[in-house]
């Protein structure tokens, strides 16, 4: 009887035993599976999304074709310009902020580059730099993998937009207006009412406003002015560290105690609740038999 009852016993404690190391082997894993919440950080948001009329940037790219030949034409390569919008977007974080933005400087000094907007906020231990840098084509590669080297990244992207259409859209737009400024001032040569005249006038105005814009925009389209563009974020922050093997080792063990203690306090409730309930039918056999006698 006694050799029975520890045999119960010991099988109780293997049994507890076995699930205290399943719960703890699951928590171990799933710290290594689980994504770090200390880690985590929202870079998805772009800061430059918010700000209107920024610069844009465009820059070309030469393209040769093969002309036809006959016997009064010699070979001749066309070179049409193919006109693109190219981005790149870095994001990063840095526990050295000042020195990191020093070499930001650097970099773009050294690349030529241009600085076309700057932006900081925040106080000491939160700081953010934005920088929009406008990057010579050739150079852009070069300068887009320097500049990742700075910090530690937490996104990256790079867009290209095809603005040849836009291009010559643009162009034909001008070409428009400009056969209809020539037109309406030989308009204003010929005699008419002072109503047509102020009429023709203010046309004429309007015509050359829209022509002032539309050179604005073509502007940007400009040999001189290709460039392509790099938005750079760069966020203070203290550089993660690694957890280590003992913490996770100590974090598991806690949360193994804490959920171990709840299921043998369930299960206890479990037993004590079925315990209860087979008492109870036995008193409920036992007061119908009593019931039966009184009955004979």
């Amino acid at each position: 009887m006694m050799k029975s009852f520890k045999a119960r016993i010991w099988g109780l404690v293997r049994l507890a035993a076995l699930v205290f190391l399943i719960l703890f082997i699951f928590r171990f894993i799933y710290g290594y599976v689980a994504p770090d919440g200390r880690q985590s950080g929202d870079y998805s948001n772009d800061f430059f999304e918010s700000i209107s009329n920024l610069r844009k940037n465009y820059a070309s790219e030469k393209m040769q074709f093969q002309g036809t030949t006959t016997q009064h034409q010699p070979d001749m390569a066309v070179s049409p310009s193919q006109k693109y919008e190219k981005t790149a977007s870095v994001k990063t974080k840095s526990s050295h902020f000042e020195q990191d933005s020093k070499q930001i400087a650097a970099q773009t000094e050294a690349f030529k580059a241009i600085v076309q907007y700057e932006q900081a906020l925040g106080l000491k231990g939160s700081r953010e730099l934005h920088l929009m840098i406008g990057v010579n084509p050739e150079a852009f590669d070069s300068f887009y993998l320097a500049v990742q080297k700075i910090g530690v990244i937490r996104a990256t992207q790079i867009t290209k937009v095809d603005k040849t259409n836009e291009y010559r859209q643009l162009n034909a737009q001008k070409a428009s207006l400009l056969k209809t400024l020539e037109s309406l001032n030989e308009l204003k040569s010929k005699p008419g009412p002072i109503t047509d005249l102020v009429s023709l006038h203010d046309k004429i105005l309007e015509t050359e406003g829209k022509l002032q814009d539309l050179g604005v925009e073509l502007g940007n389209f400009d040999t001189e002015n290709e460039f392509c563009t790099v938005k750079l974020s760069l966020y203070e922050g203290a550089t993660e560290k690694k957890i280590s093997l003992i913490h996770r080792v100590r974090i598991s063990l806690e949360w193994t105690i804490h959920y171990f203690t709840y299921l043998v306090f369930a299960a206890l409730g479990v037993l004590c609740g079925a315990f209860v309930l087979l008492v109870i039918i036995d008193r409920l056999k036992l007061i119908s038999k009593i019931a039966k006698k009184l009955e004979e």
